[in-house]
């Protein structure tokens, strides 16, 4: 099983620590691609319209000066950086230590900055969407679909591909769609469902945390993923098609 996952915004920095080194994280074929996103994010930051380049308020002020100075700037392992809902709702650090040595075999975070990165690659505190127009890299979704495809193929194998990412980011790669479930979440409000992007963001983290805190083996199919989301919520599956993947919607009260 392979769990993508897609960054937070907000991130926890680390307050000490070594910088990152570029030759130590997963998929060391993106490196120059990376590299190049790099250095365009510390030009655009330093500009005076930044924050606007950025897609950022100006409380964020703080976040978008430290895209200066990322190479040296202490780092942390991603499941400690990436704080926001979904990672919250993921739980790592109140994982045990088996629990916690599945999690980084198999999740894989996609991100504007890195390309993709493996649970446990040590990164700093960064501020950067996917959605973000970079100069002189232009959409990072689009950029990002050119490097991803070949590295997370050979990574996905025949593996199940449990999608917990939203829109901003699965626009980056798609996985084999019969071998792949995105997860979706809807409430019911008033008798009609509707999605809730809060909930959705905590729903998947908690559908990952299950799948990886569960007792038996990781399920190898769609069907068997919703067997397993079955065991703590109302859930349902609509088929893969040749062009789209199974979906897993989890239905909530």
């Amino acid at each position: 099983m392979l769990i993508l996952l897609p960054p937070s915004e907000g991130k926890s920095a680390a307050r000490k620590g070594e910088p990152f080194i570029l030759q130590e994280l997963h998929f060391p074929v993106l490196n120059e691609a990376r590299r190049s996103v790099l250095d365009a994010l510390r030009t655009a930051s330093g500009t005076a319209d930044a924050h606007a380049l950025l897609g950022v308020g100006a409380s964020l002020s703080e976040d978008v000066r430290r895209n200066l100075v990322l190479d040296e700037a202490p780092a942390a392992p991603a499941h400690d950086v990436y704080s926001g809902v979904l990672h919250d709702a993921l739980g790592y650090a109140r994982m045990t230590p088996v629990q916690k040595k599945k999690a980084r075999e198999q999740c894989v975070v996609v991100s504007g900055l890195w390309g993709a990165l493996g649970f446990g690659d040590r990164i700093p505190a960064y501020r950067l969407s996917m959605s973000v127009d970079l100069p002189g890299m232009g959409r990072l979704a689009a950029y990002w679909r050119k490097h991803l495809s070949a590295p997370l193929l050979e990574h996905a194998g025949s593996k199940l591909v449990v999608d917990c990412r939203s829109s901003t980011y699965t626009a980056a790669w798609a996985p084999p769609p019969q071998q792949t479930a995105a997860v979706n979440v809807f409430q019911f409000r008033g008798g009609k469902r509707t999605v809730v992007s809060h909930f959705a963001k905590h729903t998947r983290g908690e559908l990952a945390r299950h799948l990886l805190t569960r007792r038996g083996s990781a399920p190898s199919t769609p069907a068997a993923l919703l067997r397993a989301t079955h065991e703590k919520w109302a859930a349902e599956l609509e088929p893969a098609t040749s062009r789209k993947p199974a979906q897993l919607n989890i239905l909530l009260d």
